[in-house]
């Protein structure tokens, strides 16, 4: 089997990204060398590009009884991070937030094959390792928060989705996500200390930076979880990353299958109420009940955010291009609702 060459850098040698759904990762995404102009032409320097450029990490774990997750996030003025543990059956959460002006204390790779993204702050102490074997992730907070969980990648692991779309008329921004692939390690936090082998969970990541609108908005869907004898993946938006090109996909066996513009209804006043997530292409049918969430909200006039992640319960049908039909019921996941002007 032959395999396409590496991407050294998303940026070209003028220094305009490379648009498209990619078969590598780059190995460097970065800033600095980035032509970013205002919408009517006009050169930004260093200080400019720097301030407009995002980046922000999560990495996911799901099990039926399990949800827990990390972020780390930079928006230019602002550093954040935040860190959960959740049992659905217990009703009990664990979580911390940090915020650190200009990011101080966080340091974020621009190389998603082989970096590490590290926090490094009195609550808490993260480290996000990257390698081309796969990725890890480990917390420690002072309130209790314990995680250690490790994925593998490959040929015979998952196909990552690794795209970059055009934003407005002067930005872009690329993705790369995973889902549909085992991890191991372990888990403690909210009153239990897991054995991720064990409980059979799985995680999903994403690694996404950029030149990203003024104020963006997205809602996006994900789970994964073996279904019958296959492992399932699943990875939508809508809102960002869908300007020519879509990230939108499902892993089959580690298989990535591409799916339509697909459409969230939901509503932002009744938390307990459940989410609709179709696909047009008729891929995705499907009902997902939440169960608990994580929220951050800020205010700060120059910029602001309001997020929500939503945990809980997808059921329905999933029908990729060529495939028979398959029924899913009670399937762990997320589903968010995002606001941010930055």
């Amino acid at each position: 089997m032959t395999h396409p060459p590496p991407m050294r850098s998303l940026l070209d040698a003028n220094g305009h990204a490379r648009l498209g759904v990619f078969e590598t990762t780059p190995e460097q995404v970065s800033w600095r060398r980035a032509a970013f102009r205002s919408p009517l032409g006009r050169r930004h320097g260093p200080l400019r590009r720097r301030l407009a450029y995002k980046q922000f990490e999560y990495f996911g774990i799901v099990a039926p009884d399990l949800f827990a997750g990390c972020a780390l996030a930079n928006i230019g003025w602002v550093g954040a991070a935040f860190m959960y543990v959740f049992v659905p059956s217990t009703g009990k959460m664990d979580a911390i937030s940090v915020r650190r002006p200009f990011g101080m204390g966080l340091t974020l790779t621009d190389r998603p094959v082989d970096g590490h993204s590290h926090l490094a702050t009195r609550p808490a102490r993260v480290h996000l390792r990257y390698s081309r074997a796969g990725r890890s992730l480990q917390v420690e907070t002072r309130s209790g928060i314990d995680i250690d969980a490790t994925f593998s990648e490959g040929p015979e692991h998952c196909q990552p989705m690794s795209l970059c779309t055009q934003t407005a008329r002067n930005g872009w921004v690329y993705a790369r996500k995973i889902a549909g692939t085992r991890v191991f390690g372990h888990v403690k936090g909210a009153g239990v200390s897991l054995d991720l082998g064990e409980i059979g969970a799985f995680a999903h990541h994403d690694y996404s930076a950029g030149f990203m609108r003024r104020e963006t908005f997205w809602n996006w869907a994900c789970f994964t979880a073996q279904v019958g004898a296959q492992r399932v993946g699943l990875n939508v938006s809508c809102g960002v990353n869908d300007t020519g090109f879509s990230e939108n996909c499902l892993w089959i066996d580690g298989e990535r299958l591409s799916v339509g513009p697909t459409h969230f209804d939901y509503s932002r006043h009744d938390l307990t109420a459940a989410w609709t997530v179709r696909s047009a292409c008729g891929a995705l049918d499907l009902r997902f009940t939440p169960c608990g969430r994580h929220t951050e909200r800020l205010n700060a006039g120059l910029i602001a955010s309001d997020f929500r992640q939503d945990f809980g319960y997808f059921s329905g049908v999933i029908q990729p291009a060529g495939r028979a039909a398959m029924t899913v019921r009670d399937i762990p996941g997320f589903c968010e609702d995002q606001f941010a002007r930055w």
